[in-house]
């Protein structure tokens, strides 16, 4: 495998030509949590305003995840609808428009420096919980629609759907265009937040018009992979062709219940000792390429290296390296040249594969207890509103919480 090296001839091909000649496909991070972490999204609406406000911090994450082995540019419009830009007070500064242009420029830039697709994106919507109807939902999906097509994007994701039933209709508003679809709900094995399991919503999505589907977001990679599986079974048993993606959280998540890490009393703040380490992303891009998964990368939580290692476990299977390979030496290899013989000892893939690693937090439990409100579309506390959370409001919560 050689750092840096191009597949030159895929350059003018597509994300279906692409997964359809058998090529592996490295998604991106999480860019909201990333983003958030580095001063630029404010945590809570997790709206992406920073593509106007800070297109250099955008720009930068984009060419670090392109540096790491991404050759998917995934524009920075999650949460980029305006029902959600001005959802519980949060201000609208720009509208939808704006920053879903704004982020199309972005992403199409860093991808033009290489081997690289935009694919843009729209996620989950207020008016959908707040029980809107399928016109007013899909009306919503089609104004960010229209900015795609106007920037060409090459293919477009619905992702972070909680439900299959809204994502059916993103779906069935994006195959407009023509372009490809790829659709990722984030759910677990346990199905949707209505019950619908994982086989049956892959088969509706399918039916609908999506040509990838898959998982994003909620549970770790593994948890994430092995709903992937159940989504593949369903779609072969009902005689559907389809391709499959991935983009997990970087947290560990063996505690979680049906509604993901934000039932966690640690969301979002206090998640950092459940991140995984890159040795851990060894291990769930294997196990994804050994489930017929051909489109992996990653959400929350995940960082370049964590793509990086990613496209390094998956090297020989893709004939090449990252470029930011460059500088991490093939399992801690890079080790050999420490002045210390202890650390220089652990330069070998042995030492990381079978490492334990300790938390460093003696009065800490392993796993947490959910908070399993169970709510979902439908129920009181679901109910947007443009105005900011009262007080009031927030005594209830407390008081449900406790």
């Amino acid at each position: 495998c050689i750092p840096g090296k191009e597949l030159y001839g895929l350059l003018s091909q597509g994300i279906l030509e692409r997964l359809d000649a058998g090529e592996l496909v490295i998604g991106d991070g999480g860019f909201v949590f990333a983003l958030e972490k580095r001063g630029y999204v404010k945590a809570g609406p997790w709206t992406p305003e920073a593509a106007i406000e800070h297109p250099d911090a955008v720009r930068q994450l984009h060419r670090e995840f392109l540096r790491a082995g991404s050759n998917v540019m995934q524009t920075f419009t999650f949460y980029a609808s305006d029902d959600k830009l001005e959802n519980r007070g949060n201000k609208l500064t720009f509208t939808g428009a704006q920053i879903n242009e704004a982020a199309c420029d972005l992403a199409r830039e860093v991808a033009n420096e290489g081997d690289a697709l935009v694919a843009g994106g729209v996620s989950q919507t207020p008016s959908y919980l707040s029980c809107k109807s399928e016109r007013e939902v899909k009306a919503i999906f089609k104004k960010q629609m229209d900015v795609f097509i106007k920037k060409n994007v090459d293919f477009l994701i619905a992702e972070y759907f909680e439900h299959v039933e809204e994502a059916t209709w993103a779906v069935e508003v994006l195959k407009e265009t023509g372009k490809p679809v790829a659709v990722t709900l984030c759910i677990g094995p346990e199905g949707d937040m209505h019950g619908v399991p994982p086989a049956e919503c892959a088969v509706r999505l399918v039916n609908a018009g999506a040509q990838i589907v898959g998982v994003n977001c909620h549970f770790d990679p593994l948890t994430c992979v092995k709903t992937v599986k159940m989504m593949k079974e369903g779609v072969e048993k009902a005689r559907l062709k389809a391709h499959y993606m991935v983009q997990p959280l970087a947290y560990h998540t063996p505690d979680c219940s049906c509604q993901g890490f934000i039932d966690l009393p640690e969301f979002p703040f206090s998640l950092e000792p459940r991140i995984l380490t890159r040795w851990d992303m060894h291990k769930y891009a294997r196990e994804a390429y050994k489930a017929g998964i051909r489109y992996i990368g990653g959400c929350c939580g995940f960082e370049p290296y964590h793509i990086r290692a990613v496209a390094e476990e998956l090297g020989p299977e893709r004939g090449f390296l990252p470029a930011a390979s460059e500088k991490h030496g093939a399992w801690g290899a890079g080790l050999g040249m420490h002045t210390k013989p202890w650390v220089r000892a652990r330069a070998r893939q042995d030492y990381w594969e079978n490492l334990k690693p300790a938390s460093g937090r003696p009065l800490c439990p392993s796993m947490s207890a959910p908070d399993h409100w169970g709510v979902t579309k439908g129920h009181t506390d679901l109910m947007q509103q443009k105005e900011a959370t009262s007080q009031d409001q927030l005594k209830h919560y407390s008081s449900n919480a406790q």
